[in-house]
């Protein structure tokens, strides 16, 4: 699936301070922790907890932030459809990667089980 370039610009320039805030309401509404949601940016990113929060204070962007990210090699068993695209369609690499992340924190702020949502191959 192609995505829009304009998407993909809002996305890439995006800074991940911005993005974060979000995704920890987003889980603690529904009942899950911010110590669940760093584990599952840490299974797709490899940062730990010191890197995540240099990346947040130095506002890197949506770029840098995958740029410098060690992507899980089972990242690509992240599957199914989340803000109307099909991620395993999506063409634009940065992009996917993006909606790898957002996939991850709706499966988390669904309920799902944390051994379910970081796959193991």
């Amino acid at each position: 699936m192609k995505t829009k370039p304009t998407h993909d610009e809002r996305i890439r320039d995006m800074t991940f301070a911005k993005v974060y805030p979000l995704y920890v309401a987003k889980v603690e509404k529904k009942g899950r922790t911010k110590k669940e949601l760093h584990q599952v940016i840490t299974w797709l990113t490899g940062f730990d907890e010191k890197k995540l929060k240099k990346l947040i204070d130095e506002e890197a962007t949506i770029f840098t932030f995958f740029q410098k990210a060690k992507l899980n090699p089972n990242a690509h068993h992240i599957t199914g459809v989340i803000c109307g695209y099909r991620i395993e369609e999506i063409k634009n690499p940065l992009t996917q990667k993006a909606r790898y992340l957002d996939k991850l924190v709706d499966e988390l702020a669904k309920g799902k089980a944390i051994d379910k949502i970081l796959r193991k191959g």
